[in-house]
């Protein structure tokens, strides 16, 4: 068993997904490019991963992205959003990253490409995961870091204080590499690494970001946010402050995404062809 506490609606999570899926390939571009990442590390392995398992697919961008990229023959795909699975063009099944519904040792790899920062119980989940591979086989992922929409976080905040004098989660709770790198270990997982590096992404105003991260479906999940609508008040202090404190020369904002990259072996004999 696992310590686990319930900070995010998996629910809401699979609705805002369900939301986002017709529209996606508008607002993937972070997706894009940390899928790129995560699939040029299999060009570093010299073992093949003839069942791999996408887990989190969305809608399978990550799929074609890897191609035959390492050996791999067949490439089972799920995701939490029924709407997202529909439009993978492939074999996909809804399934939720804490309960995973395959058997034991029957992959030779998993990825994951920035789906397990909404999940509740990251320890169970990493532990189902290894459960999952065949001894030797490989996880591979990417998770938003602590970092992440720092600048929005802080603008938030501020506008909750001066027009509320409070504040609430807004923006959702991310992890930390060092506590990322331990859980890997407390799974059993052998060889465990964790990589951290910044994507910053310009944008023209607050408005634009808040757009996209709704076309992303990484709309706030957390169980305890604010009910209701923003007031425009709020927002709009929000939106000046972010404004006043972030943006460069030409008027334009930043935008942080601390991406976490999760490599790790399960012990076997192949561990020493990696």
């Amino acid at each position: 068993m696992s310590e686990s506490m319930t900070v995010f609606n998996r629910r809401t999570v699979a609705r805002h997904r369900d939301r986002a899926a017709a529209s996606l390939e508008e607002h993937n571009f972070l997706f894009n490019e940390t899928g790129e990442r995560l699939c040029d590390r299999l060009d570093d392995v010299t073992r093949t991963f003839p069942t791999a398992l996408d887990l989190g697919c969305r809608t399978g961008d990550l799929g074609r992205v890897i191609g035959k990229r390492g050996g791999i023959e067949d490439l089972f795909q799920c995701d939490l959003s029924f709407q997202m699975t529909k439009r993978t063009g492939s074999r996909a099944a809804v399934a939720d990253e804490e309960f995973l519904p395959f058997a034991t040792k029957c992959f030779d790899l998993i990825l994951s490409n920035l789906s397990l920062h909404w999940v509740n119980d990251l320890p169970g989940a990493l532990m189902q995961i290894r459960r999952c591979l065949k001894p030797g086989g490989a996880f591979l992922a990417t998770m938003l870091g602590g970092e992440t929409l720092s600048e929005l976080r802080q603008s938030l905040a501020h506008g909750e204080a001066e027009v509320d004098g409070g504040l609430s989660p807004r923006v959702s709770p991310f992890a930390d590499v060092r506590d990322a790198g331990n859980l890997l270990q407390r799974a059993g997982f052998t060889l465990p690494v964790a990589d951290l590096e910044t994507i910053t992404v310009s944008y023209p105003d607050p408005f634009k970001l808040m757009n996209d991260l709704r076309g992303m479906g990484e709309s706030n999940a957390v169980l305890d946010a604010r009910k209701g609508f923003t007031s425009r008040r709020l927002f709009m202090e929000a939106v000046q402050y972010y404004m006043q404190e972030f943006a460069d020369a030409d008027g334009r904002i930043p935008a942080t995404f601390q991406i976490i990259t999760l490599t790790a072996w399960v012990e076997g004999e192949n561990n020493d062809r990696v």
